[in-house]
């Protein structure tokens, strides 16, 4: 099933792999985004906008193929919504931009919106994305892969920058680059709302905010982007000193391979 995937996952990139863009990102430091910075255009080419009521962005994704998109539970997407594809300046119209339907959405069964566990949603589009140099999946960890506390990682999105006032919201897709913490380091600030389905990020002066969630948390393997973490929950002030809690991904991936092979 690995192999399979991961042929998969190398054909439908063409000549370009997973996880490896096109367009090279410039992280500084490396060095809601809150204290983020914007990122080099196309350069996070699985970046998905999830749109509602014309072009009003709620959430955020990832492209893992060129029929199938995953995000957060908690972002209660619908068929009617918009899967916005090669998305860089939401106030300014692309020829790179893919607008897709949605043809099914598959909310993991045990999703808690009590606990926030399981915070994963599938999305299989009506139409397959166009894969080019600015619309390219995100690769897949193996569920037995393990990412360090300590390891930097990159999360992606168009969350506000500033929790206080949707004025703040951006129209360039930001980034910021976080490191990973240990659950038992993330116990000490959240203390027994983590549970092993999760994983956190920063502390480190920047932050994950609303509007970001369902999107990625990408780290390095072998060269290419591995999805790590999907952006699900964190402190309510969007605060730099808290880590942001990811779904983690490795936990789920017998699920979403399970979707994926029955549609």
């Amino acid at each position: 099933m690995a192999l399979l995937w991961l042929l998969g996952c190398l054909a439908l990139a063409g000549s370009a792999r997973c996880g490896v863009p096109a367009i090279t990102p410039v992280i500084r430091g490396y060095n809601r985004i809150v204290n983020g910075e914007p990122a080099v255009p196309g350069s996070w080419p699985w970046q998905v906008s999830l749109q509602r009521y014309g072009n009003y962005h709620f959430c955020g994704g990832s492209l893992i193929s060129e029929e199938w998109v995953v995000t957060a539970a908690h972002c209660g997407v619908r068929t009617t919504d918009t899967v916005v594809l090669g998305e860089y300046d939401q106030e300014t119209a692309s020829s790179d931009v893919q607008r897709l339907g949605i043809a099914k959405v598959f909310r993991n069964p045990s999703y808690s919106a009590l606990t926030i566990r399981n915070d994963i949603t599938l999305i299989k589009l009506a139409t397959p994305a166009q894969l080019n140099a600015r619309v390219a999946p995100v690769c897949l960890p193996q569920a037995t892969d393990d990412f360090p506390g300590g390891l930097t990682c990159v999360t992606t999105g168009w969350g506000l920058l500033n929790p206080n006032g949707n004025e703040n919201t951006p129209a360039i897709l930001q980034q910021a680059a976080l490191p990973l913490l240990t659950n038992a380091q993330c116990k000490q600030y959240w203390g027994f709302r983590i549970y092993d389905v999760m994983v956190c990020a920063g502390a480190n002066g920047t932050s994950s905010c609303m509007g970001d969630s369902g999107g990625p948390l990408v780290c390095q393997k072998d060269g290419a982007w591995t999805l790590v973490g999907i952006v699900s929950w964190g402190s309510s002030t969007c605060s730099t000193t808290v880590p942001a809690v990811y779904a983690r991904v490795t936990e789920l991936r017998e699920w979403i391979d399970s979707v994926v092979t029955a549609n």
